[in-house]
């Protein structure tokens, strides 16, 4: 099989190899079929269609839709690096899936509107298939059920998707909550890489991130604790499955 590549943006190497380790579990691809890309270090692959079976990029406590003045000189670096990666993702047509950072990233790079206004504390939430997700290839290859439970926790999301995007998920308080640019990129808000004990550990790590308020930390873990969320991360596997070559 020809590997997929895992794009990770995360400065913490404890965070990013949790990362690393939660994506080959719910994908089930074997190490040598994931190739990692830490692109906070290395310059940005070159990509191959003929090489490559797709792209995962993973999420990051990098924010696209942030002034420049506020960004760190590492964010500032890496954000060209990520834009690389993506040129070449629509260029040559190459699967993607992008978890969380990917709405920012993708969106912004097919000129959507990317803002504050729906951003989401940590939280586990409804997500609604669209009419076009409930027909849309990968989602039935991942076998999603029409209402899922996702695990979000943003500070930008969409506002507005160019004409080229189609809504696959929604939510109440985010409307986008997966969509697709073409035929075979794809964008999601909530966490697919991710379950609830591993959603509070990543939560634990990025306390003053500003993703919730520390002092509600107990009651907020307590309640998130009682959820259950396993369907997500379906859609990984469905990634892997359905575009492997």
């Amino acid at each position: 099989m020809k590997p997929f590549v895992l794009i990770s943006t995360r400065p913490e190497d404890d965070v990013a190899e949790r990362e690393h380790e939660s994506v080959l579990r719910f994908t089930g691809l074997d190490e040598r079929d994931l190739r990692r890309v830490r692109l906070e270090k290395e310059e940005a692959p070159v990509l191959r269609a003929d090489e490559v079976s797709g792209v995962i990029l993973a999420g990051s406590p990098f924010t696209v839709s942030e002034p420049a003045e506020t960004k760190s000189a590492l964010e500032l670096a890496t954000e060209p690096k990520l834009f690389s990666v993506l040129d070449q993702v629509i260029a040559q047509d190459l699967p993607f899936l992008g978890a969380c950072y990917g709405v920012g990233a993708l969106g912004t790079h097919q000129g959507a509107r990317i803002d504050r206004t729906y951003g989401e504390e940590l939280s586990a939430v409804e997500v609604t298939l669209t009419e076009e997700g409930l027909a849309d290839p990968l989602v039935r290859a991942a076998g999603l059920p029409p209402v899922f439970t996702g695990l979000v926790g943003h500070k930008e999301a969409v506002h507005t998707l160019p004409s080229t995007a189609t809504v696959l998920a929604t939510g109440e308080a985010c409307p986008v909550q997966m969509f697709r640019i073409g035929t075979r990129q794809y964008a999601t808000q909530f966490h697919p890489e991710m379950d609830v004990p591993l959603l509070l550990e990543r939560a634990a790590r990025y306390q003053e991130h500003g993703y919730f308020d520390p002092e509600q930390m107990d009651e907020l873990f307590g309640a998130l604790g009682q959820q259950h969320a396993d369907e997500a991360p379906l859609l990984l596997r469905g990634f892997a499955e359905h575009f492997a070559r």
